[in-house]
C-alpha cells in the first residue's frame, strides 16, 4: 500500500511540477523574444488566427518549456516513485505528449515545430529526466 501511495504522489508531483516549469517558461519567453504585434499566446483563438504571424524565434521558448517541463517533471516523478522509476518517468512524457498532441490540434502550427515538438520534447525528455535521476539514487546509494 505504501508503494501505491508515494507511486501516485510521483506521477501528481511530477506532473505539477513539470507544469510549473512550463507555464514559467512560456510566462517569460515573449519577455525573450516579443511576440508580434497582436499575438497573445494567452488566448487559443488569437494564438490559432495570428499563428501565421510567428516567426521561428516566437517557438523556441515554448519549445524549451515542453522540453525541459517535461524533464523536471520526468525526474520528480522517478526520484519519488517508490519503484520503477523509469516507467513513471516515461508516464510523465507520455501525459505531456497528450498534451502536446491537445495544443497541436487546438491550435496548429508550423509543420517543422509540430514535428520537433512532438518527436523531441516528450518522450525523449522523459526518458532523459528518468536517467538522470535514476542515475543520482544510483550515486546516493553508493555514497
Amino acid at each position: 500500500m505504501k508503494n501505491y501511495a508515494m507511486n501516485t504522489l510521483a506521477v501528481i508531483a511530477g506532473f505539477i511540477f513539470g507544469s510549473v516549469v512550463n507555464m514559467g517558461l512560456v510566462t517569460i519567453g515573449p519577455f525573450v523574444f516579443a511576440n508580434p504585434e497582436g499575438v497573445d499566446m494567452s488566448n487559443v483563438d488569437n494564438l490559432q488566427e495570428n499563428m501565421k504571424l510567428l516567426k521561428p524565434v516566437n517557438f523556441i521558448f515554448p519549445f524549451l518549456a515542453h522540453a525541459l517541463g517535461t524533464l523536471a517533471g520526468a525526474a520528480v516523478a522517478a526520484r519519488i516513485a517508490a519503484s520503477h522509476p523509469m516507467i513513471f518517468a516515461i508516464f510523465i512524457g507520455v501525459l505531456f505528449l497528450a498534451g502536446g498532441i491537445t495544443m497541436v490540434v487546438m491550435v496548429g502550427g508550423p509543420l517543422w515545430f509540430i514535428l520537433t515538438d512532438l518527436l523531441l520534447a516528450y518522450i525523449p525528455m522523459g526518458i532523459l529526466g528518468g536517467m538522470l535521476a535514476c542515475h543520482k539514487l544510483t550515486q546516493t546509494a553508493e555514497d
